[in-house]
């Protein structure tokens, strides 16, 4: 309540701010809240370019954004509750499509990036094992001084085995920062980072959201082979099943006419073949 009162005393300028905000918050049932700290202009420019006509995209100052999502809430139920989530250098991105397929769409429009001194590492850092483009020099004492195991093979330095130089969440110093950007790795991403979603009156947090798509698809290949042979091991006739349980029913049929010689029109062939094989059998231990 307090910074609506304050919006009272706010230039009119900013009054029309806050109200572009009101409507927008009003007429997209879809509002998610991103962090635009450390993002360079030029892939803010790029990334607006590659979202135009998916979603739309406001910024203003975090006091203002509060004020519109204050009074807005009078008229949407729970969108108050997306300001705990407003970090960093927040923003108000709005679409009419569901939160999954918005978080999807800003992950695959992130780039990779150099981590720089004193930024905060988002995830694990592994340099890989292999070759790189170092001369022979100091540089196998720097790398080993970050954990690094390293040697000479062919007149170049080798990374001996994978290496994990960061956990999540380090912040890098200026030295390893350095070394990574000279092996060519970029553990930063960068793009709109989404905090959280709303929708109907719920709030979806940035690790619902985030889905690891090629893994859900693995999990499902697994899920449809476990219960298809399930079906098979139990017997369970459905649409995928019943034709392989019939030609393995026939089969088994098969195999135990032709083991205990039942005369049947299927095994014929196969028992006078079985008779041929016995009696050459007997016919070289006997001479």
């Amino acid at each position: 309540m307090a910074d609506i009162k304050k919006a009272n005393r706010i230039p009119e300028h900013k009054k029309k701010t806050v109200q572009e905000f009101v409507k927008l918050i009003k007429d997209y049932p879809i509002i998610g809240v991103v962090n635009m700290e450390n993002l360079p202009t030029k892939q803010l420019q790029n990334m607006r370019a590659q979202l135009r006509g998916k979603v739309v995209l406001k910024m203003a100052k975090r006091r203002l954004i509060k004020i519109a999502i204050e009074q807005a809430a009078k008229d949407k139920e729970g969108i108050e509750k997306l300001v705990p989530y407003m970090k960093g250098m927040p923003a108000l991105i709005f679409t009419k499509d569901n939160p999954f397929r918005l978080a999807n769409t800003l992950q695959k429009n992130k780039s990779t990036a150099p981590i720089k001194a004193g930024q905060t590492t988002p995830k694990d850092i592994i340099v890989p094992a292999g070759p790189t483009g170092f001369a022979p020099g100091p540089v196998i004492g720097q790398l080993g001084s970050v954990g690094i195991a390293a040697g000479i093979d062919g007149g170049k330095v080798v990374i001996k085995k994978d290496s994990q130089v960061a956990k999540e969440g380090d912040v890098i110093n200026a030295e390893l920062a350095g070394l990574l950007t000279r092996l060519g790795i970029e553990p930063m991403e960068i793009g709109l980072d989404l905090t959280a979603v709303y929708e109907n009156g719920e709030i979806f947090e940035k690790k619902i959201l985030v889905i690891d798509e090629e893994e859900y698809t693995n999990k499902f290949v697994d899920a449809h082979r476990w219960a298809f042979n399930l079906a098979m091991e139990a017997g369970i006739l459905t649409k995928e099943t019943t034709e392989l349980m019939l030609q393995k029913a026939f089969n088994d049929a098969k195999a135990l006419a032709v083991g205990q010689a039942i005369y049947a029109k299927e095994v014929m062939s196969d028992l006078l073949i079985k008779a041929h094989n016995q009696m050459n059998s007997l016919k070289s231990i006997t001479g």
